[in-house]
């Protein structure tokens, strides 16, 4: 079948809706807002992880990245069937849905009595984020006139970057309270607030015949589960246990036959002959690994400035805002600076500056001052700032008008994932670290794996020892992430430019 043909879905007439003048502004606000939330969401529970680690619950090194990361693979494994749900039931109902269901798992969570119930809630959440994310972009480019697109997703794209660092900072005014309940608990209302004021400003968008794949979505599920288990039980079951090499093997298995699976039927959950498109392939994956190294730095930023610094948990969150300053002041001016000097160059720069944010902020120690790990995330945000939208308008750019949901949850399912790797990896790095970096009294008589864990069982006066392996196992964790994201962002400008030069030379040989 030809390429052309995959990218254009096979549906009836778009079943259109009378809706109510809206204001534009509104709208941008109000699905800018979702955005933040549900992205938000997922940096802010990385400040309670001290706390969590140190609550009744006493869950492992493995349970605190399973707390953090149950959501976020939720959302990314279904974050594409959110949005091609939209495109079939109305992208307006399935995110008041999703906004919904956000709430009710918020609220699950935090009032969870045990480790298996706040899972629960996680989960749920998740699957809210994920009816929410895309069918926001896509009820906006649904809305807005073709001139106004590509600053459209200019502006959600930074969304998605300050929902982090919101996230932070709210998270952290939240936490003050003392309890990490109050973090879920506070989701809840403004979940609601958001259903109440996006039914009252978003426009219904056409409804396209697109079947759903829930055979895909199943498969694509268990086997992000099965790597995020083989990655995150490797320091604590042992890399060649059965659970991690199971694990491994069934995520393996699991993907191959998605892509078999998807490849047959006849509405794929995402067409994997998609990414023969150069520019789309390689645009997935730089938006994979620029999240990969911001959510792992959010995973260990929080718990650095709070054992290592001494901040408080509000400190903390506030502690991160110098990253969002580049993405507040540069986002609508990365467009034209990738067209002045080249989209390779841009996304070159974009990876070079979050790689080396990350790899000079794994130099910060203990006495290191404040202002310095401020300017390295200085550096971090502006390589942020100029990835966010250069990858995402690559990505929307690939598919048609018809396919916005999908399109949107592709866009989605690379930054979450993205995400969800980098808590796993950067988790499973510290927790190896720290253990091997703890003195060997320590290590043979209580075999901790949180910091947590070491300090309640430990005297005052040795917790210095501990902070000072836990800052070891934070420093080669970054370590770890910015040289992946340099050689993953070298990869895929290399595939860029390669494709490119093969585009012009079959042009120059049709001529």
């Amino acid at each position: 079948m030809p390429l052309n043909v995959l990218l254009h879905e096979h549906t009836s007439t778009p079943r259109e809706r009378p809706s109510r003048p809206f204001s534009p502004r509104s709208l941008l606000a109000v699905m800018c807002a979702c955005t933040v939330l549900v992205v938000g969401m997922v940096a802010a529970i990385n400040l309670a992880v001290p706390m969590l680690a140190a609550s009744a619950l006493h869950p492992s090194a493995s349970a605190l990245i399973w707390i953090v990361d149950t959501y976020v693979i939720v959302f990314a494994c279904l974050v594409i069937p959110g949005g091609a749900a939209g495109d079939r039931f109305g992208r307006k109902g399935v995110l008041l849905a999703g906004l919904l269901l956000f709430a009710v798992g918020a609220l699950i969570s935090a009032t969870a009595p045990d480790l298996a119930l706040l899972l629960a809630g996680r989960a749920i959440t998740g699957v809210g984020a994920a009816a929410v994310l895309p069918n926001t972009l896509a009820v906006l480019l649904h809305a807005v006139p073709a001139e106004r697109k590509g600053a459209t997703i200019a502006t959600w794209a930074s969304m998605t970057g300050i929902g982090g660092v919101v996230g932070n900072v709210g998270g952290g005014a939240v936490l003050s309270s003392g309890s990490w309940r109050w973090l879920f608990a506070a989701a809840v209302p403004v979940a609601l607030l958001l259903a109440a004021l996006a039914g009252r400003v978003a426009p219904v968008s056409p409804r396209h015949d697109r079947r759903l794949d829930p055979l895909g979505t199943v498969l694509l599920v268990g086997a992000s589960v099965a790597l995020l288990l083989g990655i995150v039980q490797g320091p604590e079951a042992g890399w060649g246990s059965a659970v991690v090499v199971a694990g491994f093997a069934c995520s393996a298995v699991l993907f191959a036959t998605w892509t078999l699976v998807e490849l047959k039927v006849e509405h794929p959950l995402l067409d994997p002959r998609l990414f023969r498109l150069p520019g789309l392939r390689s645009a997935c994956l730089g938006m994979t690994a620029v999240f990969f190294g911001m959510f792992a730095l959010f995973y260990v930023n929080a718990s650095f400035l709070q054992y290592g610094k001494g901040f408080s948990v509000l400190r903390t969150g506030l502690g991160i805002i110098p990253l969002t300053v580049p993405i507040i002041l540069g986002a609508r001016r990365v467009g034209r600076l990738s067209q002045r000097i080249g989209l390779d160059a841009t996304l070159a720069l974009a990876f070079g500056f979050v790689g080396c944010g990350l790899l000079g902020l794994s130099t910060s120690g203990i006495r290191t001052p404040y202002l310095d790990y401020a300017a390295w995330l200085v550096v971090t945000g502006v390589g942020v700032t100029l990835a966010l939208p250069t990858l995402s308008g690559a990505i929307a750019g690939s598919l048609p008008p018809a396919q916005a949901g999908v399109g949107a949850g592709l866009q989605s399912t690379t930054r979450e994932f993205g995400s969800a790797l980098g808590v796993a990896v950067i988790g499973t790095v510290l927790t190896a670290r720290f253990a091997a970096a703890l003195p060997p009294d320590i290590r043979a008589d209580h075999d901790p794996h949180t910091v947590a864990q070491a300090l309640a069982t430990t005297t005052p006066g040795r917790a210095h020892e501990v902070v000072t392996a836990f800052v070891s196992g934070t420093d080669l964790g970054l370590r770890v992430i910015g040289v992946s994201v340099l050689v993953l962002g070298g990869f895929v400008v290399l595939q860029s430019l390669l494709s490119r030069k093969i585009t012009a030379g079959d042009r120059a040989g049709r001529r």
